[in-house]
């Protein structure tokens, strides 16, 4: 997806997943010319002996997400930075210094571990030779999906920076996670950060049903179960419910099912409908829990049914004509 936002300025020279099934999607859409299939631990040295202007990379998430296991960076999934940060180094050595190093995660990554990770990753790049920031930017603000992630920005030290940063910190896009964490860094991170300067924009005037199919070829849910869905439903969510259902109008919702602990402490599962014209943070479907559902609501008729692949293209921005995995689940 970085290259379905970047191809129309930026030349790909080589992209690398472990992942059998992404790295057939990613050919399908841009052939397999610059793409490496495989372990990245494992990647040839030689690959990355050539002048790239910027790295982009995101390991998984889980191990830093607050549904995760807060492992951190020790963890097996988020811990393959280390072996990024590694090839970085051994092209850096060889002469092959990227001006540009993007890193990008869930918001957790700033505070896992007392900060301790995220104080990782910048030191390694600041003693790599670079200034270092970081952006909180949530998708709301281009499309009608709560997505906030943060991206680790480093610009190699020679590089002019001038109108690229601000001398202190948006409340927009350097929210107080960050500014506690910088408050809390290393020496070394503190004296090679620098705050990125990222224009303000207002939310996108864009809401849920604008990327809904008309006619999609997900079936609906039966009577039974879409009342099985708002039976799992908290307080806080069948009010939201019962305003949809008054304002004469069809209101499109997201569910999520999640665990939530009860008044005795006992963990138990609840559908949390939301109604802002915002669908949740799109998630990998490891279980049934964590595939969204859409709920249509006008009075007294509700209907349920899942998100649709092509749906969640286009709330990830991406065209129709993007190629999508032929499995649900992917």
């Amino acid at each position: 997806m970085v290259r379905a936002a970047l191809h129309k300025r930026w030349d790909c020279v080589l992209a690398n997943d472990i992942d059998a099934m992404k790295c057939d999607v990613y050919a399908k859409n841009w052939g397999n010319d610059a793409l490496v299939h495989g372990d990245i631990a494992t990647l040839p040295d030689d690959t990355l002996r050539q002048q790239i202007d910027l790295y982009w990379a995101s390991s998984p998430c889980q191990d830093f997400s607050l549904a995760g296991k807060g492992r951190g960076l020790s963890g097996m999934r988020s811990g393959v930075f280390t072996d990024w940060a590694d090839k970085i180094t051994t092209a850096i050595k060889a002469g092959f210094a990227p001006r540009i190093i993007a890193f990008e995660n869930v918001v957790g990554l700033v505070s896992r571990n007392g900060g301790a990770d995220m104080n990782t990753i910048l030191a390694t790049f600041v003693g790599l030779g670079y200034k270092v920031g970081a952006l909180e930017i949530d998708a709301r603000r281009f499309l009608p999906q709560s997505r906030p992630r943060l991206f680790v920005i480093c610009v190699r030290n020679n590089v002019d920076l001038s109108g690229l940063t601000v001398p202190k910190p948006s409340h927009v896009f350097h929210g107080k996670r960050l500014q506690k964490f910088l408050s809390g860094a290393s020496r070394c991170v503190r004296s090679d950060w620098v705050w990125w300067k990222l224009e303000d924009a207002p939310a996108a005037d864009q809401a849920l049903d604008t990327v809904l199919e008309r006619r999609s070829s997900m079936p609906w849910f039966s009577n039974a179960d879409t009342e099985r869905l708002i039976s799992l439903m908290s307080p806080p969510s069948l009010e939201r419910l019962r305003i949809a259902r008054q304002s004469g109008r069809t209101v499109v919702g997201t569910i999520y099912k999640r665990g939530r602990p009860d008044a005795q402490g006992n963990v138990r599962q609840r559908a949390e409908l939301r109604t802002d014209g915002l669908a949740g943070c799109l998630r990998t479907p490891a279980g049934g829990a964590s595939r969204q559902i859409l709920m249509f609501i006008k009075g007294k008729q509700t209907k349920a049914r899942l998100v649709s692949s092509r749906e969640v293209a286009r709330l990830m921005g991406l065209p129709d004509s993007y190629s999508m995995p032929d499995t649900y689940n992917n």
